[in-house]
């Protein structure tokens, strides 16, 4: 990397995210981690609000489990150092629904990709549709 120049902010996909937080390291690869520690460090490891909607849903949908409430989990997870939560702008909502065809409909993945673009944000993702669109459009992708 040049000097001078910083790193591209790192968008984690809900479930690394969750995996994060929930100690499953064996799911994420030393390299990942690697990166994830380093955009940390930078405060420059992004999470989108969407992922809290997504998160909010699979537990209320009972795919998963907490031993706390929703809400307690989220606010800690989300006091992680480095960790900056992206918002919802008006131009991520626009470029969400016109993201270059095909892309699947799920609006959380819409949100995610299109995130990562306005931001100029590499994309942690472990989701084979999303990997294979933002390799094919040019957004880094771990």
């Amino acid at each position: 990397m040049p000097r001078g120049s910083e790193p591209k902010p790192l968008l984690l996909d809900t479930h690394y995210w969750i995996w994060l937080q929930e100690g499953a390291s064996g799911r994420i690869t030393t390299r990942l981690r690697h990166s994830i520690e380093e955009a940390a460090a930078a405060g420059r490891l992004l999470l989108s609000v969407i992922s809290v909607w997504e998160f909010a849903l699979l537990e209320a949908k009972g795919r998963i489990e907490l031993t706390i409430s929703c809400e307690e989990w989220v606010k800690s997870a989300l006091a992680t150092p480095g960790l900056v939560l992206a918002p919802l702008t008006p131009e991520i909502a626009i470029e969400s629904t016109r993201l270059p065809e095909p892309f699947h409909g799920d609006p959380a993945d819409r949100i995610i990709v299109a995130t990562a673009r306005r931001m100029g944000a590499r994309l942690a993702t472990r989701d084979v549709k999303m990997r294979d669109f933002a390799l094919k459009h040019r957004i880094p992708v771990l």
